[in-house]
């Protein structure tokens, strides 16, 4: 079921939050021959459709950006001083290789003045693209280019590691099951935007499909290396049925909903609560007058890092669970 260079691919293309769009072409690649319909919305969301026969429509959603260095400002010297976009963490940062959308390659540091790498501050980190002078620069990178990580995709195993996991994985594994599914409900396939910023796609896509589900893929945390901070999730243990996390409290009906599906097939699931992080099933969830709104989540270690690490068991569990919730013939209801 896995198809590692879909996964590749898609990992590979250029998409921090508000510039999706690269990221877009490439997954409508995959999901157009497939699909009764494709478009992109005002936002910026991709959305595939295929049609059921039962007239109930099920949202699946999973998030195409990641997170990024935005050029607040570049010096006399040709440095780039940056911003976040979405949850960088400045220590994580230091000492990156990182591309902008023009091709432009440059490496992070941070003033080593007043103290070591540990203590590093969003405000102290600079990009360094080989510009001597601010004009030098200036005819490479503008003010507002984002960077990403430059990250390998290493193979360990049955697990991965790779920069952008969260959330190309789960838009990969939207991808497997939108090709595979037997549905009986029309299914929007929505990859949306802006989830790093603020959950910003999600809401206007399910504003106007209107579900009577959504179901959200994402990554989320584990609690299964050395020394971290409690969580039950594990790698290798299935994928997750999420219960809570800071957006959102699933409802009852729709943790049994999934449960239920994923016991009928025999296919490995985990409960999770995630203690801090909010998905798009926040934003659908509260989107028109409320919409019943569940998570899948496979589960990463690592999480905005260069080096998120997932098992591709979990992965398939995943995608496994997708398609027996949209082959049921009963949406669950208030």
């Amino acid at each position: 079921m896995f198809d590692k260079d879909m996964l590749k691919s898609i990992l590979a293309a250029y998409g921090p939050s508000g510039r999706e769009q690269t990221v877009s072409d490439v997954i409508r690649s995959y999901v157009e021959p497939f699909a009764d319909e494709v478009y992109n919305d005002t936002l910026g969301n991709l959305i595939a459709v295929k049609k059921g026969t039962s007239g109930k429509k099920v949202m699946l959603s999973a998030h195409m950006d990641q997170i990024g260095l935005i050029v607040v400002d570049i010096d006399e010297k040709g440095f780039l001083r940056v911003s976040n976009v979405g949850g960088v963490n400045p220590v994580v940062s230091v000492a990156r290789e990182v591309k902008f959308e023009n091709g432009t390659h440059g490496v992070t540091y941070f003033e080593t003045e007043k103290h070591g790498a540990k203590d590093a501050t969003m405000p102290e980190l600079f990009v360094d693209i080989g510009a001597t002078t601010r004009e030098e620069a200036e005819a490479k990178v503008q003010i507002g280019d984002v960077a990403v990580y430059v990250t390998n995709f290493v193979e360990m195993g049955s697990r991965v590691s790779s920069g952008a996991l969260d959330d190309r994985i789960a838009c990969a594994a939207v991808v497997e099951a939108f090709r595979t599914m037997q549905n009986v409900h029309d299914v929007y396939a929505v990859f949306t935007v802006q989830e790093e910023v603020g959950l910003r796609g999600a809401g206007a896509a399910a504003y106007a499909i209107e579900p009577d589900l959504n179901i959200s893929l994402d990554v989320t945390g584990t609690g299964d290396t050395p020394k971290c901070g409690r969580m039950s999730v594990k790698l290798g243990a299935g994928a997750t049925v999420k219960v809570m996390d800071s957006s959102v409290i699933v409802p009852p009906v729709v943790r049994a909903f999934l449960a239920e599906a994923a016991d009928e097939k025999n296919i490995r699931w985990q409960p999770e609560v995630l203690r801090a992080g909010g998905t798009d099933t926040g934003a659908v969830q509260r989107a028109r007058g409320g919409i019943l709104s569940g998570c899948i989540s496979i589960p990463t270690r690592y999480i905005h890092s260069p080096v998120e690490t997932a098992d591709m068991g979990d992965y398939e569990a995943a995608v496994q669970l997708v398609c027996a919730a949209v082959a049921k013939q009963e949406l669950p209801h208030r």
